[in-house]
């Protein structure tokens, strides 16, 4: 028997609950992991409050991403004992997740736990600090010198944002973070590398199809108007790495951008990412992230905690990363 956050539902409403799982239950995969940490995110938040249709199916085990070790494996390239980080690849949403002490999973869904790393230290990153490398890499890979003006993160005190911050900050670039609680994070933000900080209603309004050259280039979470309005302002060859998309998938704005200005849009997407691109990106931030970043950005819950930071993720009261210690 296994300790685990069990999601069912009942007359239409999502119901949590600490219960317990066997290996008869565990559903289909060829290597099982004995979960040591699990983290809590925005989509996960969701899914536990019932705020959004993230899952279709119950009963579900939330957490969309896992690390810890290799209890059985019928996959060569895993042995018993094993260190592994999941992140993505549907878990907690159509997979069974990560808020349980074992998963089972398919071999092709796990990384190698990268030199230098543990598994508190992986899922203090989660998916979202490696969704943050990958746009960070994108802006490397797209040649954006560091002295050609302020780079823009968006979301900036959620776990991309505030990743994104701290990497771009540790690589000698001029970072603003757009937040939408400015007057509660910006210590916080200006601690991760910020070098300004502005409120997200300065972005999030009606824009011109172009503004101002303002951003050598965007990292953003958010999405519909304020991706918008980013992409206004970006510098002539700038690039916007985009995900996540908290504010929805619209995009009212004009092709002007990309047309006039040369603007890429560049889509990451951390699930459907080469293994190889996925394993850069975590040697990249074991390089770059220091040991600071896990104190200032990182909260530590037990299990039984996971309700209620879920609800206080949906109020927009969490900052930062939120670790599940199993």
């Amino acid at each position: 028997m296994y300790t685990a956050l069990i999601l069912e539902q009942h007359d239409g409403k999502t119901q949590a609950s600490i219960g317990n799982i066997t290996d008869a239950q565990l559903p289909a995969g060829n290597v099982t992991v004995k979960v040591s940490h699990s983290s809590l995110n925005y989509k996960d938040g969701l899914a536990i409050t019932g705020t959004g249709k993230i899952i279709r199916q119950f009963p579900m085990v939330p957490g969309i991403d896992f690390a810890g070790e290799v209890l059985s494996s019928a996959d060569k390239r895993y042995q018993v004992g094993d260190k592994v980080i999941l992140t993505g690849w549907g878990v907690g949403e159509t997979h069974w997740g990560g808020m349980a002490e074992v998963a089972r999973v398919d071999a092709d869904w796990l990384v190698p736990m990268p030199a230098n790393c543990d598994a508190a230290k992986a899922m203090m990153i989660g998916t979202a600090g490696l969704t943050a490398m990958l746009c960070v890499q994108a802006i490397l890979d797209a040649n954006i010198p560091t002295d050609t003006g302020e780079i823009l993160v968006t979301g900036a005190s959620g776990g991309v944002g505030s990743t994104a911050v701290r990497l771009l900050s540790q690589l000698g670039y001029q970072v603003c973070a757009s937040s939408g609680r400015v007057e509660q994070n910006h210590q916080l933000l200006t601690q991760l590398g910020a070098t300004s900080v502005i409120e997200r209603a300065e972005l999030d309004r009606p824009a011109k199809p172009l503004e101002k050259q303002r951003w050598a280039a965007v990292v953003d979470s958010v999405g519909n108007q304020v991706l918008a309005t980013a992409l206004s302002q970006i510098h002539y060859g700038g690039v916007a790495a985009i995900c996540g998309l908290a504010g929805g998938a619209a995009l009212p704005t004009t092709v002007m951008p990309f047309i006039l200005r040369g603007v890429n849009l560049l889509g990451i997407d951390s699930v459907n990412c080469p293994l190889p691109r996925r394993q850069q990106a975590w040697q990249s931030l074991m390089q770059l992230l220091p040991d600071s970043f896990y104190q200032q950005a990182c909260t530590t819950i037990e299990l039984a905690q996971v309700p209620e930071y879920a609800a206080r993720i949906i109020k927009g009261e969490v900052t930062g990363r939120t670790l599940v210690k199993l």
